[in-house]
């Protein structure tokens, strides 16, 4: 058994790549059968999380949307809604954020040593905080952590920046990606994985495609890493 959640990110792309316009602003790339596989995807994990610049561009709730998977939860004896974790190294999360504000449910701030301690202090009124890294949030270490707070089975939903980390450190158990069909371009677009990237082919993270499905005028591909 591992000594971190089972981990998987979900996201949405255009055909070439991108996941946001150039501006950094969502736009629509997905449809209702997608949506619906996400909350799906959403009501089925024990916590969902994106980084720090998700927040402040899209400040998303990531609450469960259907009311009949909400009732599942709670009939399970869970919170209607999974934990929600934002890596957030310089405790930058806006007290006023959708995530701190709607839907019910444990709400986890991940910090580094050096955030400053008041902001630290006020977001402890809204959220549980986790310390983990000196100067950046140490991602082995704050996987590691959320196992032991109960975490088994980790969605990341963004953005570019916090895939790619977690790929690349080997924290990620699959991927599974909308690609939808329209092109955004734009070579400042944020694409499904951003970063320093690699010099070598060898450094390159390996993948298996284990499923695709056809929907929305799109296509949703599953891959396990390694």
């Amino acid at each position: 058994m591992q000594d971190r959640p089972y981990t998987f990110i979900n996201s949405a792309m255009s055909a070439d790549g991108k996941i946001s316009t150039k501006l950094r602003k969502q736009v629509k790339i997905s449809g209702r059968t997608d949506f619906d596989r996400v909350d799906e995807l959403r009501a089925s994990a024990d916590a969902v999380m994106v980084g720090i610049g998700t927040v402040l561009a899209d400040d998303p709730s990531l609450t469960v949307k259907s009311e009949e998977r909400r009732r599942r939860r709670v009939s399970a004896g869970l919170d209607e809604n999974p934990a929600r974790i934002v890596v957030d190294s310089g405790a930058r999360t806006p007290l006023t954020a959708d995530i701190l504000n709607k839907g019910t449910g444990r709400r986890i701030i991940v910090v580094s040593q050096s955030a400053p301690e008041e902001r630290v202090a006020a977001l402890r009124e809204k959220a549980e905080i986790l310390v983990a890294g000196k100067d950046q949030v140490d991602l082995t270490t704050m996987s590691a952590e959320l196992k032991k707070r109960g975490i088994g089975r980790l969605m990341i939903e963004g953005g570019a920046t916090l895939n790619y980390a977690m790929t690349s450190s080997g924290l990620v158990d699959e991927i599974s990606v909308f690609v939808g069909n329209l092109i955004i371009g734009g070579e400042n677009a944020p694409t499904l994985m951003d970063g320093p990237g690699i010099s070598e082919r060898e450094q390159a993270v390996g993948l298996k495609l284990i499923k695709y499905e056809p929907i929305d005028g799109g296509i949703v591909l599953t891959w396990k890493t390694g």
